[in-house]
């Protein structure tokens, strides 16, 4: 620039070769008395070289690139063989980052907090400290969360952060923005790592606690201003004052769950979201914009304040879950689980924060409805509805009719208040003894297999639930769910049979609610493990089935006895153990299947534990 008559924006030429190389800038520390990491004394020509100075240092050790930023060309080595796998692997990612394959070691400071005071100076011999920066909460050493100023560090601790910043600043007498990074350990003990002499991405948190913008300062110091003139304002130190939190998070276009793997295709929605104490700072983020695998994944930079660190992440975490990204996967719930961390807000995350919290993975992917559903109204509006093609329009069908009933009037107690008050054993015992014959309702159930098997919805059922329970609290049960429910619900319906158990649960809450379960197969057609089948029981039990009717066609025990006792020892249910009618008990000219043979099939079923028994009579045989 200088060559060019071109005045550029930063630090001299001079400035820069002094501190843009890191081992040079840890002299300029040394010189003026700040602490440093103890480093490699030799320069690393080769891996032997860098082998006898890792073990001079004792392991663990950090590779660095001297050159370098960003994390890249940096690894932990804790052995001979770890630095023989990465020496070259560093060196190479420093050149193509870089253009520099210069790497030197470091000892390693187990599980600090990364510190960064950001600078500003003159072309006069100003120099000026804005406060620090906590940008702890990394990723493979990258930044992915920053607040200002730091809440977990001791005022002695940063006051002394501060000398160290300006001591180097004014030994080789900066004249720019620029920020000069620390380690700080567990016992607050502070070590130099490196100059940026330059703006950063995260300097947005520090001009909002301090109200200075540090770009126009960059561009009117380069014009000749002084820090104390009129265009810029900053008569001293005290004029600098720290007012409240500020933190930033970066949206990417990363996925989490897939190691922050970058993703890329075209945003088919991007809306971000403002509002009092928001800063939004982004490039070209729009609809239809085209996210390339060969640039930064980096969409936006979002920054709240507040008046304490936990009230600008609430700001936060609302801003978060009102953007709306579609077409590509984002960081944002990661985020949002990061601010919302108690060890977060408490200003103590370090460098391991992510590492030690592997549970900020475990976060609800967005389901994206609204553009799944435009998706379908789409298609369909095009290609029509692959269910309904062969409909007759002209067709006229009947208004099904509600009866009436007090849609206000509370629900009389029935048997599943029954079942509540004794339990399942007790229960049955209680059935033993009654003299009148009790019913069971198979109404919402045999709907799945009638002429309109695929057709009979949730809501369907939901118009008569309610006053089927009101005005026939008597009923002893109500075959709701189980069989095909699953099948017909999914593949036909597009419903979810939990959400329709629910429903159908709050609708009916004084009636016992009755499934049908295939043993082994459970509502599948297949033979399903154990460990699935005694899961699928118990929450079915948890959402709202009080009666199990188990049965195997066959008449096999062993396939029934997994789910009975599952049903018996862990929830409060009935197992109510089907028997397969099968035969004419009344023919003496049948040997197979004899009364004999069910009484025998009967006293099994009630080894197994079952609370109570059932003919079920498939084909209308039972005579």
């Amino acid at each position: 620039c200088s060559e060019e008559d071109i005045i550029f924006v930063g630090p001299t030429p001079e400035i820069m070769d002094q501190l843009g190389d890191k081992e040079k800038a840890k002299k300029v520390a040394v010189s003026v008395n700040v602490p440093i990491i103890e480093s490699n004394t030799e320069p690393l020509a080769d891996l032997n070289i860098a082998l006898k100075q890792a073990n001079k240092l004792c392991y663990p050790v950090m590779l660095k690139a001297v050159s370098g930023g960003g994390g890249r060309g940096m690894r932990v080595v804790s052995s001979d063989d770890d630095l023989r796998k990465s020496f070259a692997e560093a060196k190479s990612e420093a050149f193509n980052a870089f253009g520099d394959d210069s790497v030197f070691l470091e000892k390693f400071i187990d599980d600090p907090k990364h510190i960064e005071v950001q600078l500003l100076g003159d072309n006069h011999g100003n120099l000026l400290h804005l406060y620090e920066r906590d940008c702890s909460v990394q990723r493979r050493f990258q930044k992915v969360v920053e607040v200002a100023p730091s809440q977990g560090l001791e005022p002695d601790t940063c006051r002394l952060l501060y000398q160290y910043a300006l001591r180097i600043g004014r030994a080789v007498g900066y004249n720019n923005a620029g920020t000069v990074e620390f380690l700080v350990d567990r016992d607050e003990n502070i070590f130099f790592i490196e100059v940026n002499p330059r703006i950063q991405v995260e300097h947005t948190v520090t001009e909002e606690i301090t109200g200075i913008d540090i770009v126009r300062c960059q561009i009117l110091v380069a014009s000749g201003h002084a820090l104390n003139s009129s265009g810029i304002f900053l008569e001293n130190q005290e004029s600098i004052q720290c007012n409240g939190f500020a933190l930033q998070c970066r949206i990417t276009t990363e996925d989490p769950k897939q190691d922050f793997k970058p993703d890329y295709g075209t945003l088919i929605a991007y809306r971000n979201a403002t509002g009092f104490g928001i800063r939004i700072d982004e490039g070209s983020s729009y609809s239809g914009v085209k996210i390339s695998p060969f640039f930064d994944s980096m969409l936006a930079k979002v920054t709240a304040s507040g008046r304490t660190l936990k009230g600008a992440c609430q700001r936060m975490h609302r801003t978060l879950t009102e953007f709306r990204i579609r077409g590509v996967k984002t960081n944002i719930r990661f985020l949002e689980a990061v601010i919302q961390h108690e060890e977060f807000q408490k200003g103590k995350a370090t460098v391991n924060f992510i590492a030690n919290n592997p549970q900020l993975m475990d976060y609800r992917v967005a389901q994206d409805r609204g553009t799944k559903i435009l998706k379908y109204i789409a298609n369909v509006s095009v290609n029509g509805n692959p269910d309904v093609k062969s409909t007759e329009e002209n067709k006229v069908f009947a208004v099904p009719q509600t009866p009436e009933f007090d849609r206000f009037g509370a629900h009389q107690p029935g048997t599943k208040q029954l079942l509540t008050e004794l339990g399942p054993q007790k229960f049955a015992e209680w059935l033993r003894k009654e003299k009148e014959i009790k019913y069971t309702d198979s109404t919402f159930r045999d709907a799945h297999q009638s002429l309109i098997a695929t057709r009979v919805r949730t809501r369907d059922m939901l118009q008569v639930a309610e006053g089927f329970s009101k005005t026939h609290p008597q009923i002893f049960s109500m075959e709701v769910w189980g069989g095909a429910t699953f099948d017909v619900a999914l593949r036909f319906l597009k419903e979810c049979p939990w959400h329709r158990l629910q429903k159908l649960r709050s609708a009916i809450p004084n009636i016992l609610l009755q499934m049908l379960l295939r043993g082994s197969n459970a509502v599948g057609y297949k033979a399903y493990p154990d460990n699935l089948v005694q899961q699928f029981i118990v929450k079915s039990a948890e959402t709202g089935i009080d009666v199990f009717r188990i049965f195997d066609s066959l008449n096999w025990i062993e396939n029934m006895r997994i789910s009975i006792k599952t049903v018996k020892e862990e929830t409060h249910s009935i197992a109510e153990a089907c028997i397969c009618y099968t035969g004419d008990i009344l023919n003496s000219n049948r040997t197979k299947y004899t009364l004999n043979y069910y009484i025998d099939l009967a006293r099994q079923l009630e080894d197994a534990g079952a609370h109570i028994l059932a003919i079920k009579d498939m084909a209308g045989l039972l005579r």
